[in-house]
């Protein structure tokens, strides 16, 4: 008798994706079913997620699923971004479209906070880095918003792969990986920071309860669980930060490895037992967040693709497309006029994206580029060259406040295919890089979900998920 299939769905800034796994015989299977193409919206001057298109799209993929396993599908998994919540009305339903952790109404809500709790002392106490985008500031800028933009502060909230989770299953909770995020949990309680919350006024009781990685939410309901494959399908709360998840499918140890991850954003760091929150930590802005078995993925937040993408995107509209592998060739051949701070803040930010990079090199002290057509891969090599020489400064960071010799770089996300950029951060690192699976989060995901099915009750174990990872690992997602 066929072992029953499993479903991921992996929530991105850019799309979001269903894939199953099935087995023939004792040999896994990973088939990326559906793909959702996603980005934020602009309302206004607020920037949202298009929440309803991502569920729609999220349950077409999830029908396909029930479609392709006749055997029947045992779990399901949501993993994804982090920082951003739904708001929750009485019935179930969102009070509105999430707000993007873009939008810049979290700059004078971070401003406000800073008066009340100084940042680092803020970073000692939850091991959170203190960034405008954490759940913390959108939180204090929609108390600010009020009733006048339709906001009740004291409607539940929950984080957005949790309210996927919820929306599957009923039951409305904050895995710890993710909610470590927020900059509200007590780093040595793992619970909600309680006197934080009365510092800043912010009510406790509109937090959903935090549950580990691995628990098991229960069954499927709605109209999904009428379906034949669903009669008995469970919900279980991944590591529901797709950066924990991703590392969760790494089967090697951390003991001399770093992980980079990316994609939209870079995270450069490794796992340690016990947390860093010195001032050298802090003002080389790494943060402490949950890891899915135990320990906290120690790393900083680095911008990523999100540069070339708005470049790109820009340019498409002035009839100058380009595709990322034509123009990563192109780039190969070129010579970077110098590197910029890929950190710098309006680099965050979308639109005019050429001119903002160009900003940064005058204000680094180089040339600016002629932003015309045949200058696009001369703007990729600027890209890429500033985002490698961030990386390696960030494993310098790194080995030096852990005191820890690493001898290699896990390199994981849709980047890992870009060979120019690898090089590029091999030579200016001085270690080797390795390429981890793309879809790494997928694969975390599932092993979590295989590892909470065995252990039942009880805590997965690091154990089991590597063992998982490590199977998974040879049959890398594949497109339907």
């Amino acid at each position: 008798m066929q072992d029953p299939a499993r479903v991921a769905v992996d929530l991105g800034a850019e799309s979001c994706r269903v894939s199953l796994l099935r087995f023939a015989g004792a040999e896994p299977s990973i088939t990326l079913l559906h793909r959702i193409p996603n980005g934020p919206v602009r309302h206004g001057d607020s920037l949202h997620w298009p929440l309803a298109s991502i569920l729609a799209g999220i349950e077409d993929g999830l029908r396909k699923a029930a479609q392709a396993a006749p055997e029947g599908i045992s779990s399901i998994s949501v993993d994804g971004w982090s920082v951003d919540y739904v708001r929750i009305a009485p019935d179930g339903t969102p009070l509105r479209e999430p707000f993007c952790y873009r939008d810049e109404r979290t700059v004078q809500s971070k401003e406000a906070a800073d008066k009340i709790i100084a940042p680092f002392d803020l970073y000692q106490r939850t091991g959170a880095i203190p960034m405008r985008i954490n759940t913390i500031y959108q939180l204090l800028a929609d108390r600010a918003a009020g009733p006048a933009a339709g906001i009740d502060v004291r409607a539940p909230w929950t984080m957005f792969p949790e309210y996927v989770l919820y929306w599957l299953s009923g039951r409305r909770v904050a895995e710890y990986t993710n909610a470590s995020h927020t900059g509200l949990v007590n780093l040595n309680s793992g619970e909600w920071d309680a006197d934080l919350f009365r510092l800043l006024d912010l009510p406790l009781d509109a937090a959903p309860p935090i549950v580990r990685a691995g628990t098991i939410l229960g069954p499927l309901k709605g109209p999904l669980a009428a379906l034949d494959a669903f009669k008995t399908t469970q919900i279980v709360a991944p590591a529901c930060h797709d950066t924990a998840s991703a590392i969760a499918g790494i089967p090697a140890s951390f003991s001399a490895t770093a992980y980079l991850c990316t994609g939209t954003w870079s995270l450069m760091g490794t796992i340690t037992n016990a947390s860093v929150t010195t001032r050298e930590a802090y003002h080389a802005r790494y943060t402490n967040i949950g890891a899915a078995t135990g320990g906290l993925c120690f790393h900083t937040l680095i911008n990523g693709m999100w540069l070339i993408k708005q470049c790109m995107d820009g340019w498409a509209t002035q009839g100058r497309a380009w595709s990322i592998e034509n123009l990563v060739q192109k780039a190969a051949a070129c010579h970077a006029n110098g590197v910029m701070n890929v950190d710098a803040e309006p680099l965050m930010l979308e639109l005019n994206m050429p001119e903002r990079i160009n900003n940064e090199l005058v204000r680094a002290g180089f040339e600016p580029l002629p932003d015309v057509a045949g200058n696009e891969p001369l703007f990729a090599r600027v890209i890429f060259e500033s985002l490698a020489a961030r990386y390696a400064t960030a494993l310098r960071d790194l080995q030096r406040m852990l005191d820890r010799k690493l001898d290699r770089i896990a390199m994981l996300g849709g980047a890992n295919r870009n060979q120019l950029l690898v090089k590029l951060t091999e030579a200016r690192a001085g270690l080797p890089v390795t390429i981890g699976e793309t879809e790494s989060s997928t694969i975390g995901n599932f092993a979590l979900q295989l590892a909470a099915s065995e252990a039942g009750s009880e805590p997965v174990t690091p154990e089991a998920v590597r063992q998982w990872a490590a199977r998974l690992s040879k049959s890398s997602p594949q497109p339907a």
